[in-house]
């Protein structure tokens, strides 16, 4: 080939965490490898959530319950995941090749030195109730990081939304529960220790996604992967109708890169692109989104021309938040979830009707919001809860709690508060007697122990997110103590979850179903291979890792031995 200012066997677009398991892939390969991220940090999206990976049949779930099986995880995405016109992106055999190669990519990243540990005892899937479902936990998280770790590269690591020495899920117990355990509240010593002797010792830890990223990102410098910052793909080079390299600017200068083997795109999705909004997910706001600035599609217009197919590109991974004062400034907007989820909260829509399961899978949860809106005013609605409840959760870490209220979240107008519920009513603008009649229904079920109308609180999921040490149903509890509280509730994102359809090998493919020559995508750069659904937390950073893994494994042909 002709024409090149440099050429690499393997050329990646972007430095998410799919990124860096196909580079590693390659290089145990022998081959040179070049990773081109656009933004000034490495890490992409996955640096900012929470670097959760959903693997069924990994070796820590394997190591403390032996009835874990791959066989029980594709009976649970088959159960989950629908077929069809609407999700083209997934398929048997595409859930398959996830079931089959994300426990050995885990075990490869763990032997590239890449410390992961299993989330917890108890974060079950979402939909844990149908066939195949896990009541326990699926996921694993990377151990806590220490950012010193990479030298020159530390002020290169995207930050994250943790910046401490723990475990995200144990950090999740802190802010929730430390009131109500004394185990919690030792967890929040020992964290609190950890703080301490990180600010004797120099030391910079991180958890979550950064964590994930950090120790990625230092096992990928280790195996000698070229990594460049500030150098964005403005257009794939097509020979012969086989993608060949890419047009990149580096160094503020135009380069013309050759890919011997291949291209893998994992440049994140669009929901940064207000325009790509407006077409595909109307109704929807960049601004409502948890990703990072670069997070705006520069590659699906050029995964498209070279012959590729968008598909599932009105889907999203919802987040509910809420437009806390500070919204438009904070690095990670507040979750709704954890609000509406605890029991004693419950979400209306503007005409003060309750219309879903509050607890249950955060897309989910963002796609009957936006469905409601399409015939009643849900967008946004309102999180309604009591006294009882201002008091026993700190969701809302020092903004409510006994026995004041803040006067600043009152005056300004975002937390809305009356000693009856129809004033509250009024407050939100909705009909007073409809939303006491909602309430009302609401209590009954409580006194019953169960949600006639949406089986809240009947999954474990349900209950996981609600109060472990709470009688009764951990989701339920009644709304009968004023003074009463409201706060909005909008259809966030932690990322889009459409884009190129991909085959089981992560080869982008063509209207007929064969394969553009040389194009590989993973990630959210692509139709999901979960399709519509988010089975549990971490189903996007998951098969990130797995099908970058798959893809460099194809490229470079190489066996399951690596």
């Amino acid at each position: 080939m002709s024409g090149f200012d440099e050429t690499f066997d393997w050329v990646v677009v972007g430095s998410g965490a799919g990124s860096m398991s196909s580079a590693m892939v390659m290089r145990d390969a022998g081959k040179s490898v070049v990773i081109l991220e656009k933004m000034p940090y490495v890490g992409g999206t996955t640096a900012k959530s929470g670097g959760v990976m959903w693997i069924p049949n990994n070796r820590f779930i394997r190591a403390e319950e032996p009835g874990e099986s791959a066989e029980k995880g594709i009976t649970y995405l088959d159960a989950v995941c629908d077929d069809g016109s609407d999700a083209p992106g997934t398929s048997h055999e595409k859930r398959l090749a996830y079931i089959t190669e994300a426990p050995k990519m885990l075990d490869y990243i763990i032997g590239k030195g890449v410390e992961m540990e299993r989330a917890t005892d108890f974060w079950p899937d979402y939909y844990d109730d149908l066939p195949g479902g896990c009541s326990t936990t699926r996921c694993v998280t990377a151990k806590f990081f220490n950012t010193n770790e990479l030298g020159e590269w530390r002020t290169k690591l995207a930050p994250g939304f943790a910046p401490f020495p723990a475990k995200l899920d144990d950090g999740m117990k802190v802010t929730n529960f430390m009131h109500k355990s004394w185990g919690i509240k030792l967890k929040f010593l020992k964290i609190a220790f950890r703080v301490v002797g990180a600010k004797l010792t120099g030391k910079h830890f991180t958890t979550a996604g950064a964590a994930l990223q950090g120790r990625m990102l230092k096992a990928a410098l280790a195996n000698g992967v070229d990594i460049r910052t500030q150098s964005p793909v403005k257009e794939f080079i097509v020979e012969d109708g086989k993608v060949v390299g890419v047009i990149a600017e580096v160094n503020g200068q135009t380069r013309r890169i050759g890919a011997n083997l291949g291209v893998l795109v994992n440049a994140g999705g669009f929901a940064q692109n207000q325009a790509m909004r407006d077409k595909y997910m109307p109704g929807t706001k960049a601004a409502w989104s948890n990703t990072p600035p670069g997070d705006t599609g520069d590659l699906f217009g050029e995964m498209e021309r070279v012959g590729g197919v968008l598909a599932q590109m009105d889907q999203m991974v919802g987040y509910q938040t809420s437009y806390a004062p500070g919204f438009d400034k904070d690095f990670v907007k507040p979750g709704g979830q954890g609000i509406t989820g605890k029991p004693g909260c419950i979400l209306v829509d503007q005409s003060g009707v309750r219309y879903m399961n509050e607890g249950g899978s955060y897309e989910l949860y963002c796609q009957n919001m936006l469905e409601r809106n399409r015939t009643v005013p849900a967008v946004p609605s309102w999180a309604v809860f009591d006294q009882n409840y201002a008091e026993n959760y700190k969701v809302l870490n020092k903004w409510l709690g006994k026995p004041d209220v803040r006067k600043d979240l009152v005056d300004c107008g975002y937390l809305k508060v009356s000693e009856t519920i129809e004033d509250l009513a009024a407050q939100i603008k909705t009909d007073p007697a409809t939303l006491r009649a909602t309430i009302e229904r609401w209590n009954g079920f409580v006194e019953k122990g169960v949600d006639e109308d949406f089986g809240r609180g009947n999954r474990e999921y349900d209950k996981w997110l609600g109060d472990p040490f709470k009688d009764g149903n951990p989701a339920l509890a009644r709304i009968d103590k004023g003074p009463f509280f409201a706060i909005d509730i909008i259809p966030g994102d932690v990322s889009t979850y459409g884009g190129a359809l991909i085959d089981a090998r992560a080869r982008v493919i063509k209207a007929d179903g064969t394969p553009v020559p040389g194009l590989y995508a993973c990630g959210v750069s692509t139709a999901s291979i979960m399709g519509g659904v988010y089975p549990g937390a971490g189903a996007s950073v998951g098969p990130s890792m797995t099908f970058g893994y798959i893809a460099a494994k194809h490229a470079a042909g190489v066996d399951n031995s690596i």
